[in-house]
């Protein structure tokens, strides 16, 4: 008996770490790190000429509200949990921020992604509210550019991308003629940044292709294990 605890106390040292340590053993990395400055998240998104699914080939960076001298905001929405939702995909308190416009060939609507850097754990924290709003948003009203509206939010499967990802829809009906203007949102965590995928279409569910979320991903990956 003596013999056999032995052996499995030996064993026990050289069993390879869960992929729940895994995640946390990158996470404490990622905090210890600093975040990421705006000029080099820049330098991870997309070159010109490099997604051929745009127009010209040209995938030109949106100025931040700093850059722009300040945004417009808006009362929050009707439901707390899916104004957390909101918060995460707009980044806010995030340490730096970009983000990407890209005019598709097939598509009137365009696609964006944001990538937002965090200090210290915040990237974890602030995913972790972003699942828990998904948990329980489900419609919400509020006022945006065009004045008052009502959504509604659906959760959907997301792809193994980061360190963990979420995806939904939010359908908003056009005022117009109540067709409805849907957007599809990916959420990634890649260490302390948070990558939003983003693209909308109207009357049909659209997502942003595939190879650009994984191709992104990587780079920031990349990134953060050189630091």
């Amino acid at each position: 008996m003596i013999g056999a605890v032995l052996v499995a106390g030996c064993g026990s040292g050289h069993e390879r770490p869960s992929a729940t340590e895994t995640a946390r053993a990158r996470a404490s990395h990622a905090a210890d790190a600093a975040p990421l400055s705006v000029r080099q998240l820049k330098a991870l998104t997309f070159r010109d000429g490099e997604v051929p699914q745009v127009h010209g080939g040209e995938v030109p960076l949106e100025p931040s509200h700093a850059e722009k001298g300040g945004g417009r905001t808006f009362p929050p929405v009707s439901d707390p949990a899916c104004q957390v939702v909101m918060d995460t995909r707009d980044a806010k308190g995030s340490f730096a921020r970009i983000s990407q416009i890209f005019n598709w060939k097939d598509s009137i609507w365009p696609g964006a992604s944001t990538l937002a850097s965090y200090e210290g754990g915040k990237a974890v924290a602030a995913f972790g509210r972003l699942q828990g709003g998904l948990k329980t948003c489900r419609s919400y009203t509020g006022t945006g550019w065009v004045g008052p509206f009502k959504a509604e939010l659906t959760p959907e499967k997301a792809p193994r991308l980061g360190d963990e990802a979420v995806s939904y829809e939010v359908a908003i009906p056009m005022p117009e003629d109540k067709r409805l203007n849907q957007y599809q949102y990916t959420v990634v965590r890649v260490g302390s940044v948070i990558v939003t995928f983003s693209t909308q279409d109207l009357g049909r569910h659209a997502s942003f292709p595939a190879d650009l979320m994984r191709k992104q991903v990587e780079r920031i990956s990349a990134a953060q294990r050189k630091r």
